[in-house]
């Protein structure tokens, strides 16, 4: 079977992830047991039992998502046979994406992510910053808004553009603050400081971009199996030197998601779409874009035995 899938980026950990995995397939336990070895530590144990405060450290939580999300799809090609006929994971997920097109193995992915948190999480104490959600304005509105409150010492910029309609801004505390008094003043329907650890996808975490662009450097990458589609220009890449180029830039630059999702739909037929990965959240992002495809999300082991008995229903 092949399909569209996406997968989850940060903030769709929680404490119990992927145990109900663990627990019903031996595929998935081979990839959490293999897991622990390569970061060194018991990830799993994080995962199904940690504290929630230590789990949604960036430097844990991004592993932790990857895991599960690799574990789901490995389940799912040993029960389906599923493979990706494109792919895209949100910031974060497009490493998992990256996985399931044979770029990375999953152990070096895990390895680069645990390493991207890192940074991340030092960026951000070094050049302190914050994200908010904006919700109810279109990115034209919002990135004039941006401009008019960013200055040379100060700047806040688009991170997301998640969907019509929610769109998230990045930056330096105050200039965040600013834009966030003046989009509630120009109509913004609700707006929401997000609980981050730094101002991530913006020049603040530009110096993370280029150390962690130099370890990827040091793994073996693969040209991409089908199609992955990039976060930082919404466009398919497919060889080694352009998922390179992609990673290279995508701290730094917004997360295209509303136009990555248009292009999968306009460049698949398929009437389903997979998400793959804790939570739901890119299901309800897809609903926002386009209603005209069904989107199931295949992260829990209920939600893998009812696509499989589905399956084997329409077989």
């Amino acid at each position: 079977m092949k399909a569209p899938l996406i997968f989850p980026g940060q903030g769709s950990q929680f404490v119990g992830m992927g145990a109900d995995l663990y627990a019903e397939f031996p595929r998935a336990r081979d990839i959490f047991d293999r897991a622990d070895e390569a970061l060194g530590f018991g990830m799993t144990e994080l995962c199904f039992e940690g504290e929630e405060e230590i789990l949604t450290e960036t430097r844990n939580a991004q592993p932790a998502i990857l895991l599960h999300s690799v574990a789901a799809l490995e389940v799912l090609r040993e029960e389906i046979g599923l493979e990706p006929s494109v792919t895209a994971g949100h910031s974060l997920g497009e490493y998992s994406a990256l996985v399931a097109a044979g770029v990375l193995d999953p152990m070096d992915a895990l390895k680069i992510v645990r390493r991207r948190g890192e940074l991340m999480f030092r960026a951000g104490q070094k050049h302190p910053g914050t994200m908010a959600a904006v919700l109810g304005m279109d990115r034209e509105q919002v990135g004039e808004i941006c401009k008019e409150v960013s200055g040379d010492d100060s700047v806040v910029v688009l991170a997301n553009i998640n969907c019509p309609g929610q769109i998230v801004i990045s930056g330096h505390v105050e200039a965040v603050k600013e834009a966030m008094e003046e989009a509630g003043e120009r109509g913004a329907k609700r707006v929401v400081q997000l609980n981050v650890s730094g101002a991530f996808h913006s020049p603040l975490v530009a110096e993370a971009e280029q150390e962690l662009v130099e370890y990827i450097k040091s793994f073996d990458i693969n040209d991409a199996a089908v199609d992955v589609i990039s976060n930082a220009d919404a466009q398919p890449v497919k060889t080694r030197e352009e998922i390179v180029r992609s990673l290279s830039r995508q701290l730094t630059n917004p997360v295209l998601w509303e136009d990555s999702m248009n292009l999968m739909l306009e460049s698949s037929d398929d009437q389903q779409i997979l998400e793959v990965g804790p939570g739901k959240v890119l299901t309800g992002l897809m609903r926002r874009i386009d209603r005209s495809r069904t989107t199931v999300p295949c992260g829990s082991a209920e939600q893998i035995k009812k696509l499989v008995a589905e399956m084997v229903r329409l077989a």
